[in-house]
């Protein structure tokens, strides 16, 4: 689901491609019920259908999903020409009712024997400034190293991608890591948790991203590690080549998160 090494790090950070980029996709914050299905669909069908991991189901909708799915911002990015969902993420945010089990992230409780950084724990940390990204997926028609023929059907009948909409399909998986750094920022949430196999945080270094590891060996689904990376200090040791695509996501879930939290509020008040 990410770039496969230094030299394909390179050439998806290339002007063109990234040019491309903002210009065949767009980023949704799920405000309604159907947007975030759409995430939840596109989960089950990487998570459960694919990787056949053991989550949470429901089988009548065919949705991947879980407690946490309350407590979360959730982001799709969808192509544009097709309207296919390519990939999508969520950012769970703790409660601040210490009564509440959703005053944990879930990092803490999955982790809670494993969490050994000196420093860097989430239980010290303000509530309001802490958030955990998870259920990144990016649909298989989206992985330019998925042998399936690039062809999907979708409402507008059989969608043939072109190999110029193939050399974008690499910064899905950067645009994801942009949506969280993007949500926390404008979310006021300073420091970002998340669960990773190693390779992961070792191939997003290369564009820049650079994780701390704040655990020893988690299970859940297969080995994982806890890792942790402060937004500010993650915004200035990005690649510059990325800062336009990060301010282009930006500027597009900004004003979204002000209608959401807005129709949060009307509703808490009615």
């Amino acid at each position: 689901m990410v770039p496969q090494g230094r030299k394909q790090t390179k050439r998806l950070l290339e002007h063109d491609v990234l040019s491309l980029f903002l210009n065949e996709y767009k980023f949704v914050l799920a405000k309604t019920p159907s947007e975030k299905n759409r995430a939840l669909q596109l989960r089950h069908d990487v998570f459960m259908k694919e990787f056949n991991y053991k989550m949470k189901e429901d089988k009548t909708n065919e949705i991947e999903t879980d407690e946490y799915d309350e407590y979360s911002l959730h982001c799709l990015i969808e192509h544009k020409r097709s309207g296919l969902l390519a990939g999508c993420m969520r950012l769970i945010m703790p409660v601040t009712d210490p009564k509440s089990k959703f005053n944990k992230l879930p990092v803490e409780i999955q982790g809670a024997k494993s969490l050994n950084h000196q420093i860097i724990h989430p239980s010290i940390m303000s509530k309001l400034e802490i958030c955990e990204v998870s259920r990144l997926a990016i649909s298989k028609e989206f992985r330019s190293h998925h042998k399936l023929k690039k062809e999907k059907k979708s409402g507008l009948g059989v969608i043939k991608f072109t190999l110029e909409e193939e050399r974008t399909f690499p910064v899905i998986a950067i645009a994801l890591f942009l949506c969280t750094y993007s949500l926390a920022i404008l979310s006021g949430k300073h420091h970002v948790f998340a669960m990773m196999e190693p390779r992961l945080p070792r191939l997003l270094a290369l564009s820049g991203f650079y994780f701390t590891q704040v655990s020893d060996a988690i299970e859940h689904h297969g080995l994982r590690y806890a890792y942790y990376i402060d937004h500010t200090k993650a915004e200035k040791e990005m690649h510059t080549e990325l800062m336009p695509l990060y301010i282009h996501i930006r500027d597009a879930l900004a004003p979204q998160l002000k209608e959401l939290l807005s129709t949060k509020n009307s509703s808490s008040i009615a």
